[in-house]
């Protein structure tokens, strides 16, 4: 009889959400309830029912606040769940942000799709979730940090370590003692880049019977950091040169306080002075506020600029601005601005307004930070496409634009490599979280290494002994 049994619910055989379920000691513990994304057929299946009873789910563990790993937590509340959702206290408050934000802009999408509906002669549909069901789902978080095990229910525990992917994510450890012997089933979450700014790096972990790992960037190796920072550099002079306006579309959590920081750091090198800075985007200044808040998690060298300044991202000439007007009166700024805004791939936020006030003009220089996927307004401007769309008008792109490679918040193909291997035993290997290309090239590269893994797909199941 197995003493623990993984159902694979979420992330099997693709990116986004991931849900992995646990049976174990008659429990069942959820680790991550995360919104499906992508194209509107993937996100159609938001709403498909869960492929177990919401109710007889008895926890969930969090790995970390990003959607894609806790943007059906309310949908689970609504579904029946009424036990307690543990996570680190960075995660809590940053899910916190992330979801008030989703179900905001899954309202006004529903009222955007119920009028099309409503003109065919359909009926309206509910939005997934509302800001009222996040009431319930907040008050079911309950901290726990790193390195301490919490005992979930008798003979079973949950110890969190750190995965350096964004603050307060986390390395996932449920271990089932009642036999005596631990059995142990680990699940990485998602690994954080090596050496990255602020966060400390992932945590090797040691001992497991089943490893379940992402695999987001199998496939590829990222660019070195030095090699990173100096073509920053280089598109700022430019930028300097020409006069213009610099537009930086960034994910409100992880890469813009990465900006922030790498900015305060290299002030004077960059001539940074010359420029006033906007971080115009509500969501990743209440992200930026709650970096401040957790100062434990830090690096080294975060911790001591922190200790030594009391402020993390400080700038001369930065600039928050949280309100809508505030936003629009950036746009009567023709030069010597620098905003920072979202979303990450141009595809919502303030930055379509900028784009649509900047990009045709020569001088605008438009940085690229982040993965853009495919048939956003972002891939269009890293491919060279001479016009975008923006609100139905035809915009020419006369911007130069730069594509910052190295700055991804995930581990490379060498550092789930290292990650994995550190292991002393050789448990099972799940691999999740990644794309056909990625995974595959993966399961090869841990082939080298003597591990055996699979690739499991959607619902199904291992067991662990």
């Amino acid at each position: 009889m197995p003493t623990m049994r993984i159902h694979f619910h979420g992330a099997a055989q693709e990116v986004t959400g991931s849900c992995h379920a646990v049976e174990t000691a008659g429990r069942r513990i959820l680790v991550d309830c995360g919104l499906i994304q992508g194209s509107t057929q993937d996100e159609a299946r938001n709403r498909d029912p869960f492929p177990f009873n919401a109710a007889e789910i008895d926890a969930v563990v969090l790995t970390h606040a990003h959607l894609d790993h806790s943007g059906r937590l309310p949908l689970l509340v609504k579904s029946g769940f009424r036990g307690p959702i543990y996570a680190h206290p960075a995660t809590i408050d940053l899910a916190t942000i992330l979801l008030r934000d989703s179900a905001y802009l899954l309202e006004k999408e529903t009222e955007w799709v119920n009028r099309k509906r409503l003109r065919k002669g359909l009926r309206p549909l509910p939005p997934l979730y509302t800001a009222r069901d996040l009431n319930v789902v907040n008050k079911r978080f309950r901290p726990i940090n790193y390195d301490v095990d919490t005992e979930l229910f008798s003979g079973v525990s949950v110890r969190l370590y750190d995965a350096g992917h964004i603050l307060g994510s986390s390395i996932v450890t449920l271990t089932d003692t009642r036999n005596g012997t631990p059995v142990r089933a680990v699940f990485s979450g998602d690994l954080g880049h090596r050496d990255a700014p602020i966060l400390r790096n992932p945590r090797k972990v040691t001992e497991a019977d089943l490893v379940v790992m992402e695999s987001t960037y199998g496939d590829r190796l990222h660019r070195p950091w030095e090699a990173t920072l100096q073509e920053l550099g280089s598109a700022l002079k430019e930028a300097r040169e020409n006069s213009g306006n610099i537009l930086i579309p960034a994910f409100a959590i992880g890469r813009t306080q990465e900006l922030l920081y790498t900015f305060a750091q290299h002030y004077d090198e960059w001539e940074l002075g010359r420029w006033t800075l906007f971080l115009d985007s509500p969501m990743a200044i209440a992200a930026t506020e709650v970096y401040q808040h957790h100062v434990d998690v830090y690096d080294h060298e975060a911790a001591q600029l922190y200790k030594s300044s009391g402020d993390l991202f400080k700038l001369p000439k930065l600039h928050f601005t949280r309100t809508a007007q505030q936003s629009m009166a950036i746009n009567r700024i023709a030069s010597g601005a620098i905003i920072i805004a979202g979303s990450g791939m141009c595809t919502g936020g303030r930055i379509k307004q900028h784009l649509k006030h900047n990009v045709w003009r020569e001088s605008c220089h438009v940085i690229i930070t982040g993965y853009q996927a495919y048939g956003t307004t972002g891939r269009a401007l890293v491919d060279g496409a001479p016009h975008i769309r923006l609100w139905g008008e035809t915009v020419r792109v006369a911007a130069k634009v730069h594509t910052i490679g190295g700055l991804s918040a995930h581990a490379d193909q060498k550092g789930l490599v290292d990650w994995i291997t550190a292991f002393k035993n050789r448990p099972k290997v799940a691999l999740v979280h990644g794309e056909n290309a990625a995974i595959n090239r993966l399961k090869e590269k841990l082939g080298e290494h003597s591990i055996n893994a699979v690739i499991p797909a959607r619902n199904d199941t291992m067991d662990v002994t």
